[in-house]
């Protein structure tokens, strides 16, 4: 049986001429597929939209006054980093050692430039070191004592592990321990906080596209286990000659499907709109690897797509200049404020 992934056309270009002279800049963020499959209550979810609207009015405001896709993307996930709501920066889950461990990388579609970090600690905003990779390294990735040395070079601060952990991850660390396995934020005993990555493309006006993705990964993780996120391709791809996007989900089944560059390419190589791309993309994922995930894009003409074969996807969005917009979605309706 095919299995047929939740996918959004998340604006109205869909269905309206877009507009010459309207502002063309587009944003989007996410805060993970499945992320709050099991939170009904209004109050539980509030949190998390009212987080993904404040960062959302930051990256709108970056870009309406002229500001790069990839300064907005930076920017955007930076905050999420620092929202103890979100498994990315501070609030990371921790690893079998009980430490946190997080990966991050940034692209910049307009020359397929990109920086990644992985497996590294005592960074509060990864995304930024992986900004530093791409404008200050000859080097696309760096992890582990590698990185942190970078890290040092580059100025940029460390800080206490204790610092990056929340009483939360330290509960959700024990029952992890407990049940003797690895989950994804996703299977009992840790029914919520689910496929917790962070991630965000954008346009800007001058039509050049990013995307950048960030998480501390998998709760009870292997030492030195690094995920899709700082792969480039799998969680994260930008290309101004199709579109960016940023994944989340369980990284072993996003890096086999290879997910970001294959949506990419079903737009550039097969001339899809971008809701056919990402409809076609996660079924793609969903039947080849049973992928748990989802993604957000945003094509070379600023429109925006979402799609998810979890429950659930927390994210938002403002399209070609257009009203800010933050939902879990879920496979049968929605949660938005």
């Amino acid at each position: 049986m095919t299995a047929v992934p939740a996918i959004t056309p998340c604006g109205a270009a869909n269905r309206y001429t877009i507009n010459p002279m309207a502002e063309r800049y587009s944003l989007m963020i996410h805060g993970g597929a499945g992320e709050l499959d099991r939170v009904r209550n209004g109050l539980k979810v509030r949190p998390y939209l009212n987080a993904l609207r404040r960062i959302l009015v930051r990256g709108k405001s970056i870009l309406k006054e002229g500001g790069t896709a990839l300064d907005a993307v930076e920017t955007c996930v930076a905050m999420l980093e620092d929202d103890p709501l979100f498994n990315a920066g501070r609030g990371s889950v921790l690893n079998a050692a009980g430490k946190v461990e997080m990966d991050a990388a940034i692209m910049d579609g307009r020359n397929l430039g990109a920086g990644a970090v992985a497996a590294v600690s005592g960074i509060a905003n990864p995304v930024k070191l992986a900004r530093r990779v791409l404008a200050c390294s000859e080097h696309v990735l760096l992890a582990g004592a590698g990185a942190l040395a970078f890290a040092s070079e580059q100025g940029i601060v460390t800080v206490a592990d204790d610092d990056l952990v929340t009483e939360f991850r330290r509960k959700q660390h024990e029952k992890a321990c407990k049940a003797g396995h690895v989950t994804l934020v996703q299977d009992p005993p840790v029914p919520e906080h689910r496929h917790g990555t962070v991630g965000a493309v954008a346009r800007d006006s001058e039509g050049n596209l990013a995307a950048a993705t960030s998480t501390g990964g998998l709760v009870n993780k292997r030492r030195g286990r690094i995920g899709d996120s700082p792969i480039i391709g799998a969680g994260v791809y930008a290309d101004n000659h199709s579109c960016a996007i940023s994944a989340t989900g369980y990284g072993e089944e996003i890096m086999r499907a290879v997910l970001a560059k294959h949506i990419a390419s079903l737009v550039e190589f097969r001339n899809l709109d971008i809701y056919a791309a990402a409809r076609d993309g996660m079924t793609y994922f969903a039947n080849r690897v049973q992928g748990r995930g989802g993604v957000i894009a945003i094509d070379r003409q600023g429109r925006c797509a979402s799609g998810f074969t979890t429950k659930t996807m927390i994210h938002g969005w403002l399209e070609l200049g257009g009203r800010i917009a933050v939902t879990i979605r879920r496979q049968a309706g929605n949660t938005s404020l």
